[in-house]
């Protein structure tokens, strides 16, 4: 198949993908003949990388800084696009961007802006195109394009469609095309955001109560026990998104009978992602979740994270009470449309 241009280039562990914010620190020539400095920053979106450059475009213009002369790069958030509390300050598209890397897909590929996710069929996020931006064709190709992607992987073809809240699926262009080839949307996920301080403020300290909580910065079986006692996890693919983040950080509550509940914070673009969210039926209402969340919120503090977001279902009542409370407010919604497939032959 053939995708248009603008995909990005291979980059090692160290560089983030293309299309990413960054700030490049690297060596200068000579030293600067006014302050003597040897380092300097570049600071722009990065637009392809490959064995000699970086190439980062600034607000003056593209700049090519030599691999060699590379002490660091780092990811930052995009700009914001209004002003107030930086978790309110980014656009849909932006904070669609930046949840990407909480949750990352095993193999991604670009179309276009779009970004075409698949991890063998592990969770809706990890296996849709994330359909912000251009894709740099028409709409109905663009859909051509990702369901021959997705078939070549035998996954359904899942794209997902981010607006205000509220907003019908229908309503959007692209929306009303998936529709018409008989893409069936499921229901719509509402993308909460908080600032960590705020979360801290809101969720207070557990009461012990026998409970014990726990984090690691590995994903270790009894972790990842649990989390498959709640929902099908395949273990590659499952793994491959647990562990895939820039950081992540895995939190458990304990009793002397076992393990109540369970979530994960991946950090990305200076975000915490908060998800992989359980408690276990027998402990609901002893404050497992709110220990899980306080905990993870620290644990984004002590990483020098200022924003936090999560994504829970619009009709999962209890989860969206349980954020709320914990400070977290609605910064847009996104729907998840599925294609069916057809049984072979036909």
């Amino acid at each position: 198949m053939s995708i248009p241009e603008g995909g990005p280039p291979p980059h090692s562990p160290d560089v983030p993908p293309v299309g990413t914010r960054v700030v490049v620190r690297h060596r200068l020539p000579a030293p600067d003949p006014f302050s003597g400095a040897t380092l300097t920053d570049v600071v722009g979106d990065l637009l392809a990388v490959d064995a000699d450059h970086l190439l980062v475009r600034t607000r003056r213009g593209e700049v090519a800084v030599p691999r060699p002369s590379v002490t660091v790069v780092k990811e930052l958030p995009p700009r914001p696009s209004r002003r107030g509390a930086p978790h309110l300050a980014l656009s849909v598209d932006d904070l669609e961007r930046v949840m990407v890397g909480a949750w990352p897909a095993a193999e991604n590929e670009h179309l276009g802006d779009w970004l075409l996710r698949a991890t063998s069929g592990f969770t809706h996020r990890a296996n849709s195109a994330l359909t912000v931006g251009d894709p740099g064709t028409t709409l109905e190709r663009a859909a051509e394009l990702v369901e021959a992607w997705y078939g070549q992987r035998g996954l359904p073809s899942m794209l997902t469609l981010a607006g205000p809240v509220g907003v019908r699926p229908d309503a959007d262009p692209l929306g009303a095309l998936l529709v018409a080839r008989g893409y069936v949307p499921r229901v719509a996920t509402s993308a909460l955001t908080a600032a960590v301080d705020e979360v801290l403020a809101a969720v207070p300290e557990p009461a012990h109560g026998g409970l014990r909580v726990t984090t690691s910065t590995t994903l270790e079986d009894r972790w990842f026990d649990a989390y498959r006692g709640y929902r099908e996890a395949p273990e590659g693919p499952a793994r491959a998104v647990l562990t895939g983040s820039p950081e992540q950080v895995f939190a458990s509550v304990e009793d002397d009978e076992g393990v109540l509940g369970v979530g994960r914070l991946g950090v990305a673009s200076t975000w915490g992602g908060i998800a992989a969210m359980f408690v276990e039926p027998r402990a609901r209402r002893r404050g497992v979740a709110s220990a899980l969340l306080r905990r993870l919120a620290g644990a984004a503090a002590d990483r020098g994270v200022r924003s936090l977001h999560l994504q829970t279902d619009t009709d999962n009542a209890a989860a969206q009470e349980l954020y709320r409370r914990a400070g977290f407010v609605v910064h847009h919604e996104y729907t998840t449309l599925t294609r069916p497939r057809t049984p072979a032959g036909r």
